[in-house]
């Protein structure tokens, strides 16, 4: 995690620290959660064309997720965000640049809703978006496949009032792209991020 998320979360836990905590959530309630979230893709994201080795960079963008609670301890959730923009080494020399938007659908259990400090799990499913792919080959094109897969969530927060609460997430999201390179398969892109995110959420 870069310093100005860690920097972030910790300013967040200090206001959390000295504010009241209050009950939190039940059956029927809509929560929107406005943060930041920084994609960190794993080390080894595969090898192209046989030859290259494949390194994704970070990227930190504003997020939005909205949950609503089926029952007091269920809840499913919508997750967003700013479209990520990487770039890409092959063979340690950069070499191109991608964008993606990760919509992500999870159901969560949270262990203690009514607070004042919950923890939650989810699982779910991400449909990838892959776009404006780039590669420094004169007048080559390359093409990365939209990906579905598999995610899972880990949540905690602190609830400051009857609507207002503070958290931080840590997201695994499975991100397999097929990639082509003027209509040639060269491989796949294994991206798999780990997550990190924190956010300010707000219950209706």
């Amino acid at each position: 995690m870069d310093k100005t998320l860690l920097f972030l979360a910790c300013s967040a836990l200090g206001l959390a620290a000295v504010s009241q905590p209050a009950e939190a959530y039940q059956a029927g309630d809509w929560v929107a959660r406005v943060g930041v979230g920084q994609v960190n893709p794993t080390s080894d994201n595969g090898t192209l064309a046989g030859t290259l080795d494949l390194e994704v960079d970070t990227d930190v963008k504003p997020t939005l997720a909205v949950s609503y609670f089926l029952t007091d301890n269920v809840a499913a959730q919508v997750l967003a965000a700013w479209p990520f923009e990487h770039d890409f080494d092959l063979n340690g020399a950069r070499s191109g640049s991608l964008k993606h938007l990760p919509p992500t659908v999870t159901f969560q259990y949270h262990f203690n809703p009514t607070g004042p400090f919950n923890v939650y799990l989810g699982a779910g499913v991400n449909y990838t978006f892959i776009y404006d792919e780039n590669i420094a080959i004169p007048d080559s094109r390359l093409r990365l496949d939209n990906s579905f897969g598999l995610a899972a969530e880990l949540g905690a927060e602190y609830f400051l009032d009857d609507n207002w609460s503070l958290g931080a997430q840590l997201w695994w999201v499975d991100i397999d792209s097929d990639a082509t390179l003027d209509g040639a398969d060269i491989g796949t892109a294994n991206v798999d991020p780990v997550v990190f995110g924190i956010n300010l959420a707000y219950k209706f």
